[in-house]
């Protein structure tokens, strides 16, 4: 049941959040998501609603969660780069800006991506 409330309680700041944020051409959205096993991050124009670059930590191999999802910013970020993207809107999916999300939105940062 408690699992239950937490992801009811992160969905509902998701919703609060995309509320008052979107993406456009000229800032698209940084939409992160985190699993127990994964990270993921898309690169989202949300007027077209296309995802213009993305990463994932399913195909890194090697190294702690922490150190995929620095990776996953690091890769995002240059996909992002060769759309040539430089400025995004972070949406960090209800998550708690902390940790793995934390991690990967500095790595984003370090590489080049403004937000």
């Amino acid at each position: 049941m408690k699992t239950a409330k937490k992801l009811l309680d992160r969905v509902a700041r998701k919703r609060r959040v995309r509320a008052k944020i979107s993406g456009d051409a000229n800032r698209p959205r940084l939409a992160i998501y985190r699993s127990a096993a994964g990270i993921y991050a898309q690169v989202i124009d949300d007027s077209i609603g296309k995802t213009l670059a993305a990463a994932s930590s399913l195909k890194i191999k090697k190294g702690s969660k922490s150190e995929k999802a620095a990776e996953v910013g690091k890769l995002v970020a240059a996909a992002a780069q060769a759309a040539k993207i430089q400025t995004v809107v972070f949406d960090r999916g209800g998550f708690p800006y902390a940790g793995r999300i934390k991690i990967l939105a500095d790595a984003a940062r370090e590489a080049g991506l403004k937000f």
